[in-house]
């Protein structure tokens, strides 16, 4: 089983590390201690406050299939005659689209702006991503 320490959980879940240990405080995240008495999370209690955190994938449209949804703030805005660059900063995520300059006047996307990131794809690469100082620890060892 992955185990991850306070500050890990922190940056996987986008909030600080003063926010984690509150939660851990209040009980709404358990975690245990490992063999150095530092917190530490298991992966699958994590997963699952992660889950919970980010509400229904659904919400915002009932009119649409999408369920990838990545509130941000908008940081650049490129403008030619037909087409329109906009990034967003959603957490640590910078979320890079393009599309008609028309659809940009339209949302009047300014940087500054909240935008949210709807994202639709037949094509999602998932890689496996180890964290910097994960404790993986096995059952019964």
């Amino acid at each position: 089983m992955t185990m991850f320490r306070i500050g890990e959980a922190a940056e996987l879940l986008g909030v600080s590390v003063d926010t984690v240990r509150r939660w851990v405080d209040a009980g709404r995240l358990a975690a245990g201690r490992d063999e150095h008495g530092h917190r530490v999370i298991d992966g699958v209690d994590l997963a699952g406050f992660a889950r919970a955190q980010a509400g229904d994938p659904g919400a915002g449209s009932e009119d649409s299939s999408a369920r990838n949804r990545l509130r941000g703030i908008v940081t650049a805005v490129v403008r030619d005659t037909v087409m329109a660059q906009v990034d967003i900063q959603a957490g640590p995520f910078r979320i890079v689209s393009l599309m008609s300059r028309e659809a940009v006047d339209e949302l009047d996307l300014q940087v500054g702006s909240v935008a949210v990131a709807v994202i639709k794809s037949t094509t999602v690469v998932v890689e496996r991503s180890a964290p910097a100082v994960a404790h993986r620890t096995r059952a019964g060892a």
